[in-house]
């Protein structure tokens, strides 16, 4: 390799090449850090294994099709981590009652309305350490909890028991112990759906839903949470629904920029990261692609967004958040803002800082089987006194 002549003048075609390979891994690594997905499968199959290494997603979600048992689970999120450059969002929606990932393996973990139903004070918080000590047990290190949307009439029928309250300080109250529980586990909460879907009479996994309610009402209800909850939410999630009396249009919350630059980030004064719902989901792609779905959350204002399931849409959000800002100079400057904002989080989170847990000992999981049990009867007798 004759090193002494090219290191002393490199041709100008071998310096652009190089300059250029640079620029574009860079902004890919950076892409990658916006993008958390879902997958198929309970075992790290070569694709996952590709798509970990090609895309370096900023974290992974596991649903239920991907649970099996306590010691895969651990098991295919070890090897997840193993395949990133950076520390992982390695997420799961753990609430309890109906939304619960890991009942088949752990068993249920009461509902929203049994903690709330019981009127044991110190009831929230055990909640959340509870979910957060299953999380952590199994290798989680995000929980998508707790739900903030107010427990109105209009989405009964949609959200059941994964509201607290029609009181939006009841329903902050119960939010700030839930997450100080799952913080006392060493797992990072997440506020959801911001704006509010408690007057959504439409599930979003299937519609767009359009809630028709004035600005003071939203400020007053529904975003009363956000407010009173500003400091303490790690993440946002912003919902697939449109508020035509704020925004003029039918336009999506997930996005729009007035919903998460202008209220979430400049009137709230939220610190945190906002993260769009599942892109897959009807309620933005019955009036979009992936792709750019997947570019108008980020240009929006989205730090980060979910694609859940579809290995191809996954794929394809992602090249087409690296090719636009490639393109655009603006697209790439808010890629930069929020792949930093993600980064500093990941710095800073004490629990994205922790080395990946041991598994689960046989001991382990039966004390959370207990602990499940024990709880769950401590609210069932509880309400029954009340």
């Amino acid at each position: 390799m004759a090193q002494g002549s090219s290191l002393s003048r490199p041709s100008g075609g071998h310096t652009a090449a190089r300059s250029t390979n640079s620029k574009a891994d860079k902004l890919r690594s950076l892409a990658g850090q916006l993008l958390t997905f879902g997958f198929d499968g309970t075992t790290l199959t070569p694709e996952l294994r590709s798509t970990m290494r090609d895309l370096q997603p900023g974290g992974v979600i596991l649903f239920a099709r991907n649970i099996d048992s306590a010691r895969q689970t651990h098991s295919l999120l070890k090897a997840t981590q193993k395949l990133s450059e950076r520390p992982l969002f390695r997420c799961v929606d753990l609430e309890g009652g109906t939304v619960d990932r890991l009942r088949d393996v752990l068993g249920p973990a009461p509902s929203v309305q049994d903690v709330v139903g019981s009127g044991l004070a110190a009831a929230s918080r055990e909640h959340g350490r509870l979910l957060g000590a299953e999380s952590a047990a199994l290798g989680f290190n995000v929980d998508f909890a707790p739900v903030l949307d107010l427990r109105l009439r209009p989405s009964l029928a949609v959200l059941g028991s994964r509201t607290v309250s029609a009181d939006p300080v009841a329903t902050a109250r119960y939010a700030r112990a839930l997450l100080l529980g799952l913080r006392d586990e060493g797992i990072v909460g997440c506020g959801k759906h911001f704006p509010g879907l408690g007057e959504a009479a439409l599930d979003t996994h299937k519609e767009l839903p359009s809630i028709s309610k004035r600005w003071k009402e939203l400020w007053a209800q529904d975003l009363a949470p956000y407010r009173l909850l500003a400091r303490q939410l790690p993440f946002v999630m912003v919902a697939h629904c449109a508020y035509p009396e704020v925004t003029g249009n039918a336009v999506p919350a997930s996005l729009s920029r007035k919903w998460m630059e202008t209220i979430l980030r400049k009137k709230i004064g939220y610190r945190g990261l906002v993260i769009s719902d599942d892109l897959e989901m009807g309620g933005v792609m019955n009036g979009s692609t992936v792709e750019e779905a997947a570019i108008g959350t980020i240009l929006a204002g989205a730090d980060c967004y979910l694609v859940c399931h579809n290995s191809e849409l996954v794929h394809r959000a992602a090249e087409a958040v690296v090719a636009e800002a490639e393109r655009s100079k603006v697209f790439r400057t808010r890629v930069e803002v929020a792949a930093r904002r993600v980064l500093l989080a990941k710095r800073r989170w004490k629990p994205l800082q922790r080395p990946f847990p041991a598994a689960p000992t046989e001991n382990t999981l039966n004390r959370l089987r207990q602990w499940l049990w024990v709880f769950a009867e401590e609210l069932r007798l509880a309400t029954l006194a009340r």
